[in-house]
């Protein structure tokens, strides 16, 4: 019988539009396997909420490939060894993987090539992006660095290649391998269950995402108005999907690209994706370092002082005093996923309200998102920092109360503030300064006002030195 393949999975849970699958299933017999590695992340192995929402799209994964003739296979460990050790057990022709950018998997995969038994190859491919970090480069052949002209470059090669159907079948092996039970892993909270209100806002998998696309359908058109509303449903919400490889870029690429009205808004967002790996191709410890390297002598309050980590919690609970800020916290607690306009609210209050590094903040998002990437995450954080290549400009400092007014976030922050459900509209983005008691809601933890010229002097101070 024909030796078998491996497809070596990670971030690319899916069967269509994808082509390490593609390529494996041509030649024979397929095992298709996931590894759960906590040791080649190291400080970066998946957060909390990444690890339900993982849970939950394997077993998605698990039940289509049975309804296939297939298996998923599970096993622990270091990725690169346990990859190895199951192609000398199962006699595999080949390894088949798409290529993956954070430095940790960068890593894995040279170990991988150099570990492999004689006769197995180890097949890679691309799929994961739009286009492959690194392809698009400037005139001078350097890679970008900066969005726009990224933006520009990226999209002469649009649209993608058509995305490739799923088969309806695999070829199993004539003995398939061990398996680990999904259970046996514990990748869901049990006590206490705080991902108990994730099951309402999300279905995890290849459906799951196929029917957010559906029906973003509709909202794709006003896109570029109704992604700064937070209280109204005018986000693709796809995020997750796509860092899981539920749904490949070129797919929602396709779905959306002749829809019209604003729709060239989301698709520069899909390539703010891309950006964010191209950046991490160049910079691999941009999630820990600073861009700007003027910003290492920045004054941050020092996250370890009791009276400084008293503020932080605050934040991470939803408990500031500032409404839209507070909104977005709790959102992200119960369901594992903020607004994409609060997140810039919330990230901007806590480093330059709070005066608080932005590695404490991204280190927080990586442990309670859902669509917790590497690449994403570092760069927005960075961008509202103005820390990163390319970024916001730290004396830009974000005003949550008029933010919150501008964009009527006000049934946003009755529906994850109930203490506010019944302050009017004319005082809910600010009670206190509207004169406004509400029991049960605290009080501002600083003033912007003197949040704002506590953030100026400190970033004073460096350009002085």
């Amino acid at each position: 019988m024909t030796r078998p393949a491996i497809v070596w999975l990670r971030r690319d849970l899916r069967l269509a539009d994808q082509a390490a699958f593609a390529a494996a299933a041509k030649a024979g017999p397929v095992i298709p396997v996931f590894v759960l590695d906590d040791v080649t992340p190291k400080h970066r192995k998946m957060g909390g909420a990444s690890r339900w929402w993982l849970h939950h799209s394997l077993a998605s994964l698990a039940k289509t490939l049975e309804g296939m003739g297939s298996k998923l296979i599970l096993r622990r460990g270091t990725a690169a060894d346990v990859i190895a050790e199951l192609a000398r057990e199962t006699g595999a022709r080949a390894v088949h993987a798409l290529h993956h950018y954070e430095p940790w998997w960068r890593n894995a995969e040279r170990a991988l090539k150099d570990t492999l038994p004689d006769g197995c190859t180890f097949e890679r491919h691309h799929g994961n992006y739009l286009m492959p970090p690194g392809s698009i480069t400037t005139g001078s052949g350097q890679p970008y660095k900066i969005y726009t002209p990224f933006w520009r470059a990226l999209a002469l090669h649009m649209p993608p290649p058509a995305p490739l159907p799923a088969r309806a079948s695999l070829a199993a092996p004539e003995n398939w391998p061990e398996s680990d039970a999904l259970g046996d892993w514990h990748l869901l909270p049990v006590q206490p269950n705080w991902a108990e209100g994730f099951a309402s806002e999300w279905q995890p998998g290849e459906a799951g995402a196929a029917r957010r696309i559906a029906d973003f359908a509709d909202c794709v058109r006003s896109y570029q108005e109704d992604r700064n509303l937070p209280s109204i449903e005018g986000t693709s919400r796809l995020s997750p999907h796509l860092h899981f490889g539920e749904v490949s870029p070129a797919t929602v690429w396709h779905a959306q690209m002749d829809a019209g009205g604003s729709v060239e808004t989301f698709l520069k967002e899909l390539v703010w994706r891309d950006y964010g790996q191209n950046v991490i191709a160049q910079y691999p410890d941009y999630g820990r370092t600073n861009a700007r390297d003027g910003f290492d002598a920045f004054p941050w309050r020092d996250a370890d002082d009791p009276a400084v980590a008293a503020e932080i919690r605050l934040w991470q609970q939803g408990r500031t005093g500032y409404p839209i800020v507070d909104a977005g916290m709790r959102q992200l607690w119960v369901s594992g996923w903020m607004h994409n306009r609060v997140r810039m609210i919330a990230a901007s209050f806590l480093i330059k309200h709070l005066l608080v590094d932005w590695r404490v903040g991204e280190a927080w998002f990586w442990d309670t998102l859902v669509d917790a990437d590497y690449g994403s995450n570092a760069t927005n954080w960075q961008w509202t920092a103005g820390t990163g290549i390319d970024s916001n400009m730290f004396v830009r400092i974000m005003a949550p109360l008029s933010q919150s007014e501008k964009f009527d976030a006000s049934a946003y922050i009755r529906q994850w503030v109930p203490e506010l459900a019944n302050v009017p509209d004319d005082a809910i983005h600010d009670p206190h300064a509207a004169g406004v008691f509400v029991k049960g809601y605290p009080k501002k933890i600083i003033g912007h006002k003197q949040a704002r010229e506590r953030a100026l002097a400190a970033i004073a101070s460096i350009r002085s030195a």
